[in-house]
């Protein structure tokens, strides 16, 4: 009996009904929209922070920032021209710690014992710069002005950069670039930058090459300077064979270079050292515990978050994420009280125009709770309907997102005190030029999301058979009568 009743009031009030559904299913509807473009700054964000600290990486551990006015002395040239060579050319190359700051290797397995770290490993980032032309006697010492960091694309202070300089003693006329390279741990590839990139061409380090002279290329360095695997590069007077070639997945690559650590320690000159430690968390609920406790018991560090970095991330993306997540959640909830309330009074003046089938109904023995079930129901299933439209326009919507894919942009502020490019690479106490990326904004709709919008699908119908159950079991008998009068 009540669902052949209900099926036949359904029926014949198809446009009331239609009516309930649709208020319903426009707040389901910008609820899944909102929540998925939500999902998509999220993990556009994530892919932001992927290209500063690698996958995985949950913080990093730099040195802490040196004081103002005691940094190394500036990095010096020296060439072996005499008097009368003016015409010689010749070419040099200084490779350089990043930010000038390193940390004794030991800082890894330190912080790897800290209560909450999953995993540790420690990389060094190193700037190669390379003078080619002809010189006097004399010394080529880098401007005030130069800068250390760049070459090519990518890298840590990336960008192609031609430094200037001075050469003291005499004339000269020469060429300087720079280029970046990071030494990684060959026996622990699943932490650190290079994890952002993926291998396009050849192979990665194999973990027994501790030691070996190959290298990983970044793929728009490689393209620049015509590598490819199989080929040499010489840094520093050492030849490395490329073995692979590195694409980045999001954004720039964390350097143009990718050697063994201990490679790297050795063309720097920096036997046992580090320029940072990427770290694992145990718990991603307990890092800023874990901060804490790295803090605490490893003086003279700083430990830099992802939450720190997202804290720098500007432009289109930080705007987008910050209207989604403040002005689009609480216009959602809005609408949805809305489309409650507008619900529930329908169905409550619905059932004022039903007074004598109600009446009648009781009359004929039906008692109240009967017939508040039998509003209910019918509320119950207005709401269903209003469910099974909202996440139809809701996917239409987030797929239309998807399928425009808008670009948006997020700048990476200057940090200093290892909060730069790469996670810290950087280097403490030194500013890393702002960086752009461009991400590709998606609308991912999770399965959670379709249950939510069900669940308001369901309250949203209670609610409105909450308003009519309680206007209907208010009616009388006698009201039926008096409707005819």
């Amino acid at each position: 009996m009540f669902f052949t009743y209900l099926r036949r009031e359904l029926r014949r009030r198809r446009k009331a009904a239609l009516v309930v559904a649709s208020g319903l299913a426009l707040g389901i509807a910008l609820v899944i929209i909102v929540s998925s473009v939500s999902s998509g700054m999220s993990k556009a964000q994530d892919k932001v922070l992927e290209s500063l600290y690698g996958l995985g990486t949950d913080m990093t551990v730099t040195k802490a920032a040196a004081a103002p006015g005691s940094g190394t002395e500036r990095p010096k040239f020296e060439f072996d021209a005499k008097d009368g060579d003016d015409d010689a050319t010749q070419s040099t190359d200084r490779v350089m710690v990043q930010g000038f700051q390193s940390l004794a290797a030991s800082t890894v397995d330190k912080v790897g014992k800290q209560t909450g770290v999953a995993d540790a490993v420690g990389g060094l980032s190193l700037t190669v710069m390379k003078v080619d032309g002809q010189f006097k006697r004399g010394e080529f010492k880098q401007d005030e002005g130069a800068t250390t960091g760049g070459g090519g694309r990518g890298g840590p202070g990336g960008g192609s950069t031609q430094p200037q300089g001075e050469v003291q003693g005499g004339g000269a006329s020469f060429d300087v670039n720079s280029y970046t390279v990071y030494g990684t741990d060959v026996t622990k590839q699943d932490l650190g930058p290079l994890t952002s990139s993926k291998i396009t061409t050849g192979r990665t380090f194999k973990a027994t090459e501790t030691n070996a002279k190959v290298a990983v290329v970044d793929a728009a360095y490689a393209k620049e300077k015509e590598l490819s695997t199989g080929k040499t590069v010489t840094i520093h007077g050492t030849k490395f064979s490329i073995v692979g070639v590195s694409t980045a997945e999001s954004g720039d690559a964390a350097a143009n270079l990718y050697i063994p650590l201990q490679q790297a320690q050795t063309l720097a000159d920096s036997k046992d050292k580090v320029t940072t430690v990427y770290v694992k968390a145990a718990d991603s609920q307990q890092i800023d515990s874990v901060k804490a406790t790295i803090q605490k018991n490893i003086t003279g560090t700083t430990v830099t978050t992802s939450a720190d970095l997202a804290d720098t991330v500007s432009g289109s993306l930080s705007t987008a994420s910050d209207l989604a997540s403040s002005v689009g959640k609480w216009l959602s909830i809005a609408v949805l009280i809305a489309a409650f309330l507008v619900a529930g009074l329908l169905t409550s003046s619905a059932v004022s125009r039903r007074v004598r089938e109600f009446g009648t109904l009781k009359a004929l023995g039906w008692k109240s709770g009967r017939v508040t079930r039998q509003v209910i129901g019918e509320a119950l299933v207005n709401g269903l309907m209003g469910g099974v439209l909202g996440i139809a326009v809701g996917l239409a919507g987030a797929y239309a997102v998807t399928a425009v894919s808008p670009t948006l942009t997020a700048q990476l502020g200057s940090t200093g005190g290892g909060a730069g490019r790469g996670g810290g690479m950087g280097g403490p106490g030194r500013q890393t030029a702002s960086k752009a990326l461009d991400i590709a904004l998606t609308a991912p709709v999770s399965l959670s999301v379709i249950l939510m919008a069900v669940g308001l699908a369901v309250a949203g119908g209670l609610i409105a058979g909450a308003f009519g159950g309680w206007r209907a079991s208010r009616l009388r008998p006698a009201d039926a009568l008096r409707r005819v009068e």
